[in-house]
C-alpha cells in the first residue's frame, strides 16, 4: 500500500481485481482508515491497463453500503434478530442435521447464485459443501443463464468447462449473436475494455457483425446489425452452417484429423435452407448466404453467442452451432479465432488421450423429471421441488442459498416466495436481507469486498490472454465480522455432522486430498513423491492461500514443489501486485479433447435428438408481441441496485416499445403498460424507441424491490418489476433445463389514468 498525494494523512491505496462483473479490471482504492473513499483503474495492471467501468468507479459506494448486513441473524418466534457466530452456527447445525438424517440429503436443497464465481470463497468451499453432502437436489443460476453453453461443450469437446472464447485482440472478424457487451463488459469472455477492444478491431481493418433484435450499444457499432426474430438464432446459425456446406466452403484446416461427423452434420442440416430459415427468423436468404460467406472469407475470423442466444427455446443448439460455425470455418482452436484459454489454476496439460466424455440425465428431477445437466436441476423447478408431494422421494424441506436472489432471478418468484416460507429450515449466506434471504432462519453475512482477497478462478479459465492475479484484502476484517471463506468453511462443517470442527480443517482436507492424488498419477509433475512433504511446503497466511498455493505449484505455470524452480508459486504471485502476464491464447487441441473419442464429436446423439424440434420451428410463425431483456452497463442482474451512484439514467426499469407498435396499441411514452405472460402481469413505465424491432419489447432483468421484509433501502425507493413473474417456469430447453427468458409471447394493455 501507499500514500495517496492530496488526501487526508492515513489515506492509503491498494490495488484489488473489481468482482462486480466478469471484465475483472484491475483498480486502485485510496482508503482513508477502513473506508474506500475511492476507485480508479490500475494503469499498471497486466491485463485491464487502467480501463474502469462506472460499477468499478462505484466500488467504494457498494463496499460501503449501510444496509450491507454486518452480523449474523437468527429467526426466533417468526422474527430475524441479530446474533452472534457461534449461536447462528449452532441454528444452522440444528436445523440441518435431524433433516437429513430424517429424510436423506436430497431432502437439502443447494441454490448458488451469480456472485459465487466472483469471489475466492465462492470458488473454493461450494464444491466441498456439495460432496461432503451428497444431495442431487442443486440449483444454480446457470440454468437461468450460461448451461447451454456448457452443455454444448460438454457434447462436442467431453468437458463441459471447455469453452472456447473469441482472440479479440488478433481476430479479423468477429460474428456477435445474443451479446452486447458494451453493457455487459462481456460474458463467458473475460476482456477488460471489451469496448474498446471492438474499436480496435474495427480501426485495424476489421468486421464486426451483431445480430440482435434490438439495437444495442454494441449493434451500433457494428459494420452489419441483423435484427433478428428474438429466439430464432439457432435456426440461423443452422442455415449459415448449410451454406457452408452446399457452397463449398467448409474448411477444417489443422483440426480435420481431430473432427468427426461432418458428412453426418452435412446431412442433419439439409433442411436449414437460408430460404427455409428467412421465414422462421425474419432474415432474408441472401444476408444469411452474405453472413456465411464472409466469415468463411475472412483471414481469421471468431463467433461468439451469449445469453441472448441461451436463455431461448433452442439455446444448446444454439450454442453448438457458434462453435460448429468456428469449426467449419477452420477458426476454433487457431489464433484469430476461437481458442481455448489456460488458467494458472488449471490441470497442467496431460497428453492426448480419450476421456469419460460428457452424459446428460444422470438423474432427474422429482416432479416434472427434468434431466440433470452438469450436476444441476433447473433453477425454475425449485419452487415445484419443494411445494408439490407428489413424485419419487421426498420434497425439499431445506435450504442452503449462497449469494442467490432466485425469487427474482428464476421465473415465477410469486410462486417460489410461497415455497421458501413453507420450508422446514433455511440458511442464506448473503449480504443483505433481500427478496430471498428474507425467509432464511438464518442469515450469515460475508463482509465487504475490500476485506476479502481475490483470485478469480472462474473467470480467468474464460479470459482472452492468459494471466494471473492475486490480492490480499486492501482493509483488516472489522471488530465482530468473520471472513467469508471461514463462513463457508463453518457452513460445511455444520451442514456435513462436523459442527464446532477447526474450520481449517476443512481445508487441510482438501490439501491432503488434492495432493494424494497428484502424487499417485503418473502424468502428474509430483507423480511418486510424499504428499506430507508437498503439504509442508506451502506457503500463505491461512488454508484458503496454501490451497492457491497448491493449486498454482500443480498448474500449467507451476514450480512443480521446485522441480521448475521458475514457475508459479503463491510467493511470486504475492510479489507481482499487477498480476503477471502469462502470453496469448494457443491451440490446445487435441489435448483439450476429453471425447470418448478422443476427437471433436460435430453431432453428438443428444443435440442429433434435439434437432427435429428445430425443423419444426422452420414453420412457426409467433404472432403478436414477444418480449427480450436488456443488461444496464451500472449493473449486475439484482447486485447493485441499492448503491445510488448505479441507478437512475439508462438504468431504469421500463418497457422498450418501437414507435409503430406503441401507436397501435395506444401506448404512450411514460405511460404505464400492463404486460401480461403466462406466469403473471407486471405494470411498467413505457419509453417509446426505435431501438427495439417491431413487435419486440425489452424488459430489463433484476428489478423487483417491492417484497415486505427487505433491508434495501435505496432499491425499496424505485423497486421496478420483475420480469420474470411473467413466466410460469414450463418454458425450459430441453437439453439444458435452461428457462427461456426471452423471445415468449406477452400481452400489452395501456393503463388508463385514475
Amino acid at each position: 500500500m501507499s500514500r495517496t498525494a492530496g488526501s487526508t494523512p492515513d489515506a492509503r491505496t491498494a490495488v484489488r481485481v473489481c468482482p462486480l462483473c466478469e471484465a475483472t479490471c484491475g483498480l486502485t482504492l485510496t482508503i482513508e482508515g477502513t473506508r474506500v473513499t475511492g476507485a480508479r483503474g490500475d494503469r499498471d495492471d497486466v491485463f485491464s491497463k487502467g480501463f474502469i467501468c462506472p460499477k468499478g468507479a462505484s466500488f467504494g459506494a457498494a463496499d460501503g453500503d449501510p444496509d450491507r448486513l454486518r452480523t449474523p441473524l437468527v429467526r426466533e418466534d417468526g422474527v430475524l434478530r441479530e446474533a452472534g457466530w457461534d449461536e447462528a452456527f449452532d441454528a444452522v447445525a440444528a436445523g440441518l442435521r435431524p433433516l437429513i438424517e430424517r429424510h436423506g440429503p436430497n431432502a437439502v436443497g443447494v441454490v448458488l447464485g451469480n456472485p459465487n464465481v466472483h469471489t475466492m470463497a465462492g470458488a473454493l468451499y461450494p464444491p466441498v459443501l456439495l460432496g461432503a453432502l451428497g444431495t442431487r437436489s442443486v440449483f444454480t443460476a446457470s440454468t437461468v443463464d450460461q448451461m447451454p453453453k456448457h452443455v454444448s461443450s460438454g457434447l462436442l469437446y467431453g468437458d463441459a468447462n471447455a469453452i472456447p472464447v473469441p482472440d479479440l485482440d488478433r481476430t479479423d472478424h468477429l460474428l456477435l449473436i445474443g451479446a452486447n457487451p458494451l453493457e455487459s463488459n462481456g460474458s463467458l469472455c473475460t476482456a477488460p475494455d471489451f469496448p474498446g477492444r471492438l474499436r480496435a478491431l474495427r480501426a485495424r481493418g476489421g468486421t464486426l457483425t451483431v445480430i440482435d433484435p434490438r439495437r444495442t450499444r454494441t449493434a451500433r457499432l457494428a459494420d452489419r446489425h441483423v435484427a433478428i426474430r428474438p429466439g430464432t438464432d439457432a435456426t440461423l446459425l443452422a442455415a449459415m452452417a448449410h451454406v457452408l456446406f452446399t457452397e463449398g466452403l467448409v474448411d477444417l484446416g489443422d483440426l480435420a484429423a481431430h473432427v468427426e461427423g461432418t458428412d453426418e452434420l452435412r446431412t442433419a442440416l439439409e433442411d436449414f435452407t437460408p430460404e427455409a430459415a428467412s421465414a422462421a427468423c425474419d432474415v432474408d436468404a441472401e444476408t444469411i448466404r452474405a453472413l456465411a460467406r464472409e466469415l468463411a472469407a475472412a483471414p481469421t475470423a471468431a463467433v461468439y453467442g451469449r445469453i441472448g442466444s441461451c436463455t431461448v427455446p433452442h439455446g444448446t443448439l444454439a450454442s453448438w452451432l457458434v462453435d460448429v460455425l468456428n469449426i467449419l470455418t477452420g477458426n476454433l482452436d487457431r489464433p484469430g479465432g476461437a481458442l481455448f484459454p489456460l488458467a494458472a489454476t488449471d490441470r497442467a496439460p496431460r497428453p492426448a488421450a480419450p476421456g469419460h466424455g460428457f452424459a446428460l440425465g444422470r438423474w432427474h428431477s422429482r416432479v416434472s423429471r427434468h434431466p440433470e445437466a452438469k450436476g444441476e436441476l433447473p433453477l425454475a423447478a425449485l419452487a415445484e421441488e419443494i411445494d408439490t408431494a407428489t413424485g419419487e422421494g421426498t420434497p425439499v424441506r431445506a435450504v442452503i442459498a449462497v449469494a442467490a436472489n432466485p425469487v427474482l432471478s428464476a421465473p415465477d418468484g410469486h410462486r417460489l416466495d410461497k415455497a421458501l416460507d413453507s420450508l422446514d429450515f433455511m440458511v442464506s449466506v448473503d449480504p443483505y436481507l433481500n427478496e430471498t434471504s428474507r425467509h432464511a432462519h438464518v442469515v450469515l453475512p460475508p463482509p465487504p469486498p475490500s476485506r476479502s482477497a481475490h483470485h478469480d478462478f472462474a473467470f480467468n479459465t474464460l479470459a482472452i490472454r492468459n494471466q494471473v492475479r492475486y490480492n490480499r484484502p486492501a482493509v483488516p476484517l472489522d471488530d465482530g465480522s468473520m471472513a467469508e471463506t471461514e463462513i463457508l468453511a463453518r457452513l460445511v462443517l455444520a451442514a456435513t455432522g462436523m459442527h464446532g470442527a477447526d474450520p481449517s480443517a476443512v481445508d487441510r482436507m482438501v490439501i491432503d486430498g488434492t495432493l494424494g492424488k497428484a502424487v499417485a498419477d503418473p502424468a502428474s509433475p509430483v507423480h511418486g513423491r510424499d504428499p506430507g512433504e508437498l503439504a509442508d511446503a506451502l506457503t500463505g497466511e491461512n488454508g484458503p492461500e496454501r490451497r492457491l498455493d497448491m493449486m498454482l505449484r500443480l498448474g500449467p505455470y507451476g514450480d512443480a514443489f521446485g522441480a521448475r524452480p521458475e514457475g508459479l508459486t503463491l510467493e511470486s504471485l504475492l510479489a507481482h501486485p499487477h498480476g503477471i502476464d502469462l502470453g496469448p491464447l494457443a491451440p490446445r487441441v487435441p489435448q483439450r479433447l476429453k471425447t470418448r473419442s478422443g476427437r471433436i464429436e460435430l453431432l453428438p446423439a443428444p443435440i442429433a435428438g434435439d434437432l427435429p424440434r428445430l425443423r419444426d420451428a422452420l414453420r412457426e410463425r409467433p404472432a403478436g408481441i414477444v418480449l427480450v431483456g436488456r443488461r444496464h452497463l451500472r449493473s449486475n442482474n439484482s447486485w447493485m441496485h441499492n448503491v445510488p451512484a448505479l441507478t437512475g439514467g439508462s438504468n431504469r426499469c421500463t418497457l422498450h416499445v418501437h414507435p409503430d407498435d406503441a401507436a397501435r396499441l395506444g401506448l404512450a411514452d411514460g405511460g404505464a403498460v400492463r404486460v401480461k405472460g403466462a406466469g403473471g402481469e407486471v405494470v411498467a413505465p413505457v419509453e417509446v424507441t426505435d431501438t427495439v424491432r417491431r413487435g419486440v419489447v425489452s424488459l430489463p432483468h433484476g428489478w423487483g424491490h417491492d417484497r415486505p421484509g427487505t433491508r434495501m433501502s435505496h432499491a425499496s425507493l424505485d423497486p421496478g418489476v420483475n420480469v420474470n413473474q411473467l413466466l410460469d417456469g414450463s418454458l425450459l430447453d430441453p437439453l439444458s433445463g435452461t428457462a427461456v427468458l426471452n423471445g415468449f409471447p406477452v400481452e400489452l394493455t395501456a393503463c388508463t389514468a385514475h
